[in-house]
């Protein structure tokens, strides 16, 4: 079981740095809720969901088509050096492709005004993509602490720019108003210095990673390349279709409310309140950034079916913990963005366990990795994708954002269970389903029995939300203490 305890070191690692990271990150969001009106917000909200879809378009799969052939090839450097020349050439050319058609592409979607908010995020992207294939052999390479700190740096100079920008230029001008940094800051930009400090901190990074990109010889492979593309492919089209199930609802929210309801100011909500859930969203994906290297390694493992499994029900009940946390301390949580946003705060469960669902998935599509089966893997999520589109454009223009909560949950509930059916035919692993089961019937009881009690104050709320966590917490140290004292023991 040694396997299970380097996989748990890896994720304490990226654990820690993606939590405490995105933890950082996520305080810009109370701190946008205070200074921007929610239609303001939503302009951020609805600008980040194109970066996402584009970043995966972008990235083409290669990082984890990088994982699969790296992991099972002595020449990492040629498959390195491959990767990184195909993603820098499709990079420059995306960036020439927006500055050339700006003007277009800001009309297109509503922001004809802005031109600018284009070009600054095609080149955030850009440079997020190629870096995606330094930052994937940090991860080969177990150099698990060198990928925190740079993940560190990154979010630091980028709320950094955020405070300087939006709070101390502000201020400064506001007392010395001919001081030098005039030539800094225009009240006019606005919003627009989100994406400022977000491309000041990508340039930063591309920097700092430089002796990553040159610490081998440049030496491209086609035939290597088109064997890489062969088995990425499907898994790009996993990825657009994953990112099109987490963020189309933000795309078109503002296309199917009607403009009388104002639905940039819903989005803007809608937007604040999903990061609530980034809690389960930073778990899973920092798990993601320690188990997908782990599962392709341990691939020839005696034990790997049981470490599968394992995996999969600590995974399980670690969500459902978070998930409980979360609704048990809402009132909280809320206090973190500003009054205005709350009245969104009835998405946030369904938000949760959609994304406890979606880390269910990924733990699940080992199998079609692993077997080299990655078009099964486009083909669920793709299923998925038009259940999403069918959903949002049925829900939203009746429902708001609601409909999308519901949208997101559906989604990825159905994904699960097509990848669990087509796991068990081709990649069977004997999950414990039943004790998993158990653990969610119980999570969502106590969850009913939480919202079914009429409180009478919040001292009291609070004191029955913890009661209903210990609940949670002792049955599943009664229900795992033999297992998890062996685990440790060995």
């Amino acid at each position: 079981m040694g396997s299970i305890k380097k996989l748990a070191g890896d994720t304490a690692i990226y654990g820690t740095s993606s939590i405490i990271g995105r933890f950082l990150n996520w305080w810009l969001v109370p701190y946008y809720s205070r200074i921007f009106l929610p239609e303001e917000y939503g302009v951020v909200t609805n600008l980040y969901s194109y970066v996402a879809i584009l970043l995966v378009l972008l990235t083409y799969g290669m990082e984890t088509g990088f994982f699969r052939f790296a992991g099972q090839n002595q020449n990492d450097n040629k498959i390195y050096s491959t990767s990184l020349i195909s993603l820098f050439f499709t990079s420059v050319s995306f960036v020439l492709l927006i500055f050339a058609f700006s003007g277009q592409i800001a009309g297109w979607i509503d922001y004809g005004e802005h031109p600018e908010y284009i070009k600054w995020m095609g080149i955030i992207v850009a440079i997020d993509a190629f870096t995606s294939i330094p930052f994937a052999l940090l991860r080969l390479k177990n150099k698990a602490l060198k990928f925190a700190s740079l993940k560190f740096l990154n979010i630091g100079i980028n709320i950094g720019a955020n405070l300087f920008f939006l709070s101390f230029c502000p201020w400064i001008l506001k007392h010395h108003p001919d001081s030098f940094f005039r030539y800094l800051y225009s009240p006019e930009i606005g919003v627009g210095y989100v994406f400022i400090s977000n491309l000041i901190a990508s340039i930063v990074l591309l920097i700092t990673l430089l002796p990553e990109v040159f610490r081998v010889k440049m030496n491209f492979d086609w035939q290597l390349m088109k064997q890489i593309l062969a088995y990425s492919f499907p898994v790009l089209i996993v990825g657009i279709t994953g990112m099109i199930n987490l963020d189309i609802d933000k795309i078109l929210i503002p296309e199917l409310i009607p403009a009388e309801e104002n639905p940039m100011k819903q989005l803007g909500i809608y937007g604040a309140n999903y990061k609530l859930a980034v809690l389960m969203n930073m778990f899973t994906q920092a798990f993601r950034y320690a188990f997908e290297p782990f599962f392709f390694s341990r691939k020839k493992d005696r034990e790997s079916n049981r470490i599968y499994a394992l995996v999969m029900k600590y995974f399980v009940i670690s969500g459902l913990a978070i998930f409980l946390g979360m609704i048990f301390f809402m009132d909280i949580v809320k206090l973190l963005i500003d009054p205005s946003y709350h009245e969104g705060l009835k998405a946030v469960p369904l938000i949760l366990m959609a994304n406890l669902f979606m880390g269910i998935y990924f733990n699940l599509s080992l199998w079609y990795k692993l077997t080299d089966k990655t078009i099964y893997g486009a083909y669920v999520a793709t299923v998925g994708s038009v259940i999403t589109l069918a959903l949002n454009f049925l829900l939203i223009p009746k429902f708001g954002y609601m409909g999308s909560s519901v949208a997101v949950l559906i989604c990825f509930v159905s994904m699960t269970i097509i990848s669990f059916y087509y796991g068990q035919k081709y990649f069977p692993i004997n999950y414990d389903i039943k004790r998993m089961g158990v653990y969610f019937g119980i999570a969502l009881v106590l969850y009913f029995v939480f919202l079914l009690i009429p409180f009478q104050s919040f001292l009291i709320q609070l004191f029955v939300g913890t009661i209903l966590f210990l609940i949670f917490a002792l049955v599943i140290y009664f229900g795992e203490r033999k297992e998890i004292r062996s685990l440790l023991k060995k």
